[in-house]
C-alpha cells in the first residue's frame, strides 16, 4: 500500500467568537466537513466542541484523534 500524505492546509475557524488558524492534510479536512455535515453542524461548532473536551493536546491532534474516532465507528 502506498500512502501519500499532502502537506497540511492551513484554514481559519472560528472558536466562541475568536479566529484561529488549523492546519491540517486535505484528506482529514474532507473528513472533519462529513462529520460535522453527518452531525448538522458548521465546522466551527464541531471544533468548538472538540476544542473545549482537548485539554493540553493541539487542536490539530484533537481534530485528527477526532476524526479517526469517527472512523472507527463507520
Amino acid at each position: 500500500m502506498t500512502i501519500r500524505a499532502g502537506r497540511p492546509e492551513k484554514h481559519s475557524l472560528t472558536l466562541r467568537g475568536h479566529r484561529t488558524s488549523v492546519s491540517l492534510e486535505s484528506e482529514f479536512w474532507a473528513e472533519f466537513r462529513r462529520a460535522a455535515s453527518a452531525r448538522a453542524k458548521s465546522l466551527n461548532e464541531l471544533a468548538a466542541e472538540i476544542d473545549a473536551t482537548r485539554g493540553d493536546v493541539g487542536l490539530a491532534s484533537a481534530i485528527r484523534v477526532f476524526i479517526l474516532g469517527t472512523l472507527r465507528q463507520d
